[in-house]
């Protein structure tokens, strides 16, 4: 039995580089896996609300992987390194830990407060939408207890923005108010059409993604993707609003915000089936791109361990390093 940890909470945030860990942590992936002798190694996504970090644990057995509930806590005590400019923990010891004994909000990055005023925002926003059609269209779709509770709750994707419950719903009410900044500059792009598109472009990662215990895909998703399944929530919602309303919605209306959502990716190569063809699917596939590279970006500025330099270390998936100082450009 581990004993009780005798220093604070430390968030991961807070952590440097060759400091003694003794925290708990909840655990949002694990994975047993052979390294290339074939022995056996345990894998974890350790995460609180200030972000998370991969821990290791080696010469593990198929009894620690047990031990451990994905979407449930651990305290696990070990030593923090750096990897790849990314923080991580070598794993000494792990222990379950009972959800009773832990403070929720140390793990969330959104608190319910949050939500519910990022929910009202989405909501006023459908809401306000002029033309009649689209405006009932949207409201089915916010009358749908299998979409809008999980479309509150589901994240917006598992590791590069916002990753955690609640980002999606974050994620869409950014988007709305950038499309509010931008239709005043542009007005001849369609507010209606784009805030719909917003609110929809994501919409099928409610299915795609899973998050109630241990993160990851869906079955489903893995196989169809949340594109697909963004259609076909949008499909459910038009025969609500036959059964409402007593009358189809229009094809043209459909047609329209089907292409937005197939083709918000921007480019073929990116997943989307279509490229964008329509001044708001271009709008919104841009828009899309930059609060997510934004949001992003910002995490890797913040998370990096190079405290005292004005760059991050390269990201091989970036391809880049960042430059955090913007105020020491020029001559020194």
């Amino acid at each position: 039995m581990m004993s009780t940890p005798t220093a604070d909470r430390r968030f991961v945030s807070e952590l440097r580089e060759h400091e003694d860990l003794d925290q708990v942590f909840l655990v949002t992936e694990k994975q047993l896996r052979p390294n290339r002798q074939g022995n056996l190694y345990l894998q974890l996504r350790l995460s609180d609300r200030t972000g998370s970090l991969t821990g290791m644990m080696w010469n593990a057995n198929e009894g620690h992987y047990a031990q451990v509930d994905g979407g449930g806590f651990v305290r696990v005590r070990g030593t923090t390194q750096s990897y790849n400019g990314q923080m991580q923990v070598l794993i000494k010891q792990l222990h379950p830990v009972p959800p009773t004994d832990v403070d929720p909000s140390d793990y969330k990055m959104l608190d319910s407060s949050a939500l519910d005023q990022l929910a009202a925002t989405v909501t006023a926003k459908l809401q306000a939408i002029r033309d009649d059609e689209l405006r009932n269209l949207m409201q089915c779709l916010l009358d749908m207890p299998e979409v809008f509770p999980l479309f509150c709750r589901a994240p917006a994707a598992m590791r590069n923005h916002h990753a955690y419950e609640g980002g999606l719903l974050e994620h869409v009410a950014q988007l709305m108010e950038l499309t509010e900044s931008v239709c005043r500059h542009y007005s001849y792009l369609d507010r209606d059409l784009l805030i719909a598109g917003v609110f929809l472009h994501d919409i099928g990662k409610i299915d795609e993604l899973q998050w109630e215990h241990e993160s990851g895909y869906t079955d489903v998703g893995q196989l169809v993707g949340h594109l697909v399944l963004g259609v076909r929530i949008l499909d459910r919602a038009i025969e609500r609003f036959r059964q409402v309303h007593g009358t189809s919605v229009s094809g043209p209306l459909v047609s329209q915000l089907q292409h937005l959502i197939v083709s918000h990716h921007g480019k073929l190569e990116f997943g989307s089936p279509k490229v964008p063809m329509t001044l708001e699917a271009l709008t919104l596939s841009y828009l899309d791109d930059l609060d997510a590279k934004l949001h992003q970006f910002q995490q890797i500025m913040a998370s990096d361990l190079n405290a005292e330099s004005h760059w991050t270390t390269y990201h091989t998936q970036l391809g880049r390093k960042l430059f955090k100082a913007a105020a020491h450009v020029g001559p020194q």
